[in-house]
């Protein structure tokens, strides 16, 4: 694992993981919490029915900004533990902690989503960071023995 923080790398393993965390966020979204959700929120009128650009924009800008983070998170944990799957790991899951766990906890504790989602929607998201931070491990791996060659 090279030691500097190379920023084209960087771009360019965020961007082929991005298209990971879209897909998984939409299914997620689709598959489970937007029926839920608008099942919860049914006092409010077309709740979830809304996509114009702007949406699809900002939902685009925050996937992207998540999966830089997940990628940063990853190069952070090879540093110490080197390109493995201890890196993987810990970096899957503290991401898990941070961008999931306290965004659901949070949302359950404010009334802003249902308790009864968590069991479900908590494991779909770790199972996202941890692809995520895999698919970083193996584009990490080939940028390092790419430029060894």
């Amino acid at each position: 694992m090279n030691k500097k923080f190379i920023i084209k790398d960087f771009i360019i393993i965020t961007l082929f993981t991005s298209i990971w965390v879209n897909v998984s966020e939409l299914i997620r979204y689709f598959g489970y919490v937007r029926p839920k959700m608008m099942d919860y929120f049914t006092a409010i009128p077309n709740m979830g029915e809304i996509w114009n650009l702007q949406i699809i924009i900002v939902w685009g800008v925050f996937d992207t900004l998540l999966t830089a983070l997940y990628v940063f998170l990853f190069w952070l944990c090879a540093q110490v533990f080197g390109n493995n799957s201890k890196s993987i790991l810990v970096s899957g899951f503290m991401s898990w902690c941070f961008f999931f766990v306290l965004f659901w906890v949070g949302s359950a504790n404010m009334h802003l989503a249902n308790w009864n989602n968590l069991p479900v929607v908590l494991p779909m998201a770790l199972l996202e960071t941890l692809v995520a931070s895999y698919i970083a491990s193996k584009l990490y791996l080939n940028k390092t023995y790419s430029a060894k060659v």
